[in-house]
């Protein structure tokens, strides 16, 4: 018994040491032979931020109104740049490290969670200038900061979860790249980031109800609950104050579990033929 547990100890040490140095390397080459390096984890956000302010915010006056609106829209665009940013790089990761799975064995799936993981510790610095944003504009946090790391955690594993069943598809089909290129655009504007969901559920009708489906989505609910948590209690809508239904409220959290788990199985099962394939 203590063989097989030292034998498993060994194993999942092997693991870590390897994805501890691919996540490392990834992050490195990221930004490599970039005049600004890592600087462009938070510039890229800020620069959309900017753009998105401008045209939605004071052009388009679309806001809730409240001087913590532009720090809600940065945290938003922050949190939808670490999914986007995860699962492109996060899909194509087996391909592009075939070459190194053929040569070193090691279990496959560490070189996607080490492209989630790069994409994620960019989100994590993001974070932190949104916190500073927050500390200007005198955001007044609440004890629901404290549940801030389950939204997270919710917002990691579904990204990762998309980001293992398309690695396994990306492996047979090339074409999945450009297919996930037109959704998270779909996604994206399917979603309320970039324009304030009170803004349009304060209209009423069909298009609020509309609107407030929008929040099954569970990068939607995950992100919002984030908005929620963090800075704007008060001002950000949430599945769980929206609806009154349990099995609606819970339905993104356990489709992001069933996501997670057929993620895991779909690539599990498909692991051993990847070489073979490329």
């Amino acid at each position: 018994m203590k063989n097989v547990l030292d034998s498993i100890r060994a194993r999942y040490q092997y693991a870590w040491v390897v994805l501890r140095g691919l996540v490392k390397t990834d992050f490195r080459l990221r930004y490599q032979g970039s005049f600004l390096g890592i600087a462009w984890s938070v510039l890229k956000p800020l620069m959309m931020f900017c753009v998105m302010y401008l045209v939605f915010a004071k052009f388009l006056r679309m806001s809730d109104g409240t001087p913590t609106y532009p720090v809600v829209l940065l945290l938003g665009i922050s949190s939808w740049q670490f999914v986007t940013e995860s699962t492109n790089v996060g899909l194509r990761s087996v391909v592009d490290r075939g070459d190194l799975l053929r040569k070193i064995h090691f279990p496959n799936y560490i070189v996607v969670v080490s492209a989630t993981m790069g994409a994620f510790i960019s989100y994590i610095i993001n974070l932190g200038v949104v916190l500073l944003f927050a500390l200007i504009l005198h955001v007044q946090f609440t004890w629901r900061v404290l549940l801030l790391p389950l939204n997270i955690i919710e917002l990691y594993a579904i990204a990762l979860a998309i980001t293992l069943i398309m690695s396994t598809m990306y492996v047979y089909y090339r074409d999945i790249a450009h297919i996930w290129d037109v959704l998270q655009q779909l996604i994206f504007y399917g979603m309320p980031i970039i324009y304030p969901l009170s803004y349009v559920t304060s209209q009423g009708g069909l298009l609020a109800d509309l609107a407030r489906l929008e929040l099954v989505n569970p990068f939607a609910q995950s992100i919002q609950d984030i908005r929620h948590n963090l800075i704007a209690p008060e001002t950000q809508p949430t599945i769980w104050n929206q609806f009154h239904n349990p099995l609606i409220q819970w339905f993104p959290v356990v489709f992001t579990v069933f996501m997670l788990w057929l993620g895991v199985y779909l690539f599990r099962r498909n692991s051993r033929q990847f070489a073979e394939v490329m």
